[in-house]
């Protein structure tokens, strides 16, 4: 396993745009993160224009409530799109550059192929997470009076959830690269589903006529993000109407999971039957 990350990392560091596309993912995330309650508290001020009461300002960075908001936010899809583009050109690059038969020339198997892909998602996946559990620790306590440890921890179950997505969502980039195998054409696919297809297929099937088995749920890009499906923000939750949401589901969490499982066996079954 060692082996193939040094080969992998061999590869990336050639890749300048790798590097500046994860660089702006970074940005878009700090952004986010230290600029939520300003952007909210901003709309509750939009908001107290119109309301005879006015609605009081909200903080995000309370412990235990941290975990889940800031999850909330890291899971936007406009967000998430940036890692995805970096994994479809990592594999896209393997057959513009013909690098995968390459590797294969030299003696690396069409599993090992695979798995040095999945480590590398993987690994991207893990230390996303970790900066996003670092930032929300450090602005947690920063902000919170609370200072125990069950305190502190009590919904970092989110964190985990958050890890689910974002490494699903790179598996379903990853499982688009392969399969179209053009960069352009794979990124362009991408964006249009995540963003727009899939939203008015969503928006279609929630139509009450049309929703007689609530399909809309298990599309997989919804089905990705929606973990964390809302933050912990009392007052938006009365005036927007949704629930708030106290845990992380199993059921929420398996599904992301199952998808990327078919997908991997999808892109394992190409990799044997396919031409390289």
């Amino acid at each position: 396993m060692i082996r193939l990350l040094k080969i992998e990392f061999k590869k990336i560091l050639t890749y300048k745009v790798f590097w500046i596309l994860l660089g702006l993912y970074f940005i878009f995330l700090t952004l986010g993160i230290f600029l939520a309650e300003f952007m909210i508290n901003n709309m509750i001020n939009n908001m107290n224009k119109h309301f005879p009461i006015p609605f009081a300002h909200i903080t995000l960075y309370f412990f235990p409530d941290i975990w889940q908001n800031l999850t909330f936010f890291a899971s936007i899809r406009f967000i998430l799109i940036f890692p995805a583009i970096v994994i479809i050109i990592l594999i896209t690059n393997e057959f513009t550059y013909k690098t995968i038969r390459q590797n294969i020339a030299n003696g690396m198997s069409r599993n090992e192929f695979l798995l040095s892909k999945l480590q590398i998602i993987f690994l991207l996946s893990v230390l996303i997470t970790l900066i996003l559990a670092a930032s929300i620790i450090i602005l947690g306590l920063s902000h919170s009076d609370t200072q125990d440890f069950t305190g502190i921890f009590r919904k970092s179950a989110f964190i985990f959830g958050f890890f689910i997505e974002i490494f699903s969502f790179m598996i379903f980039a990853f499982f688009l690269g392969f399969m179209i195998r053009n960069t352009g054409m794979s990124i362009a696919l991408f964006v249009l589903y995540t963003l727009i297809i899939e939203p008015v297929i969503y928006f279609l099937l929630k139509i009450p006529s049309l929703q007689p088995n609530h399909i809309s749920t298990y599309l997989p890009i919804n089905t990705m993000i929606r973990i964390t499906e809302y933050p912990s923000i009392p007052v938006l939750s009365k005036t927007m109407g949704f629930q708030i949401q106290d845990h992380v589901s199993f059921l929420a969490c398996m599904i992301p999971l199952i998808y990327s499982a078919v997908m991997i066996g999808i892109v394992h079954w190409s990799m044997h039957k396919r031409d390289l």
